[in-house]
């Protein structure tokens, strides 16, 4: 196997937790938006809106941290969120990801 594979293989690991019966594929970008005196990532599903609050109900995220596509969440979650799961990505990778499940909801429809 080569290193490639391997690092792929993880990777793939890394993002799948359970809880209950349901698998789950979880991404979370680094914390660079800052507001309220912090910084704040964003927390998607590559699946399904239900797994992604299925994950954030199973890992303490309030409901209403939820903006239409993801969770926004403190950077202090971030290592919470990793261990229990999530995959950490750049925000580039989060997006198209986001954009290829079909679960992106793009800013002019945010209004």
């Amino acid at each position: 196997m080569s290193g490639g594979s391997a690092k792929s293989g993880d990777a793939a690991r890394r993002a799948r937790m359970s809880v209950g019966w349901m698998a789950m594929t979880v991404l979370v970008d680094q914390a660079m938006w800052p507001a309220h005196g912090r910084l704040w990532a964003h927390l998607v599903s590559d699946e399904s809106l239900a797994e992604l609050h299925a994950f954030a109900a199973a890992n303490d995220i309030p409901r209403r941290a939820f903006d239409r596509d993801h969770y926004d969440v403190p950077e202090d979650a971030l290592p919470r969120l990793v261990a229990a799961g999530a995959t950490a990505v750049s925000a580039h990778e989060l997006t198209r990801a986001l954009i290829a499940s079909g679960l992106r909801v793009r800013a002019r429809d945010r209004r």
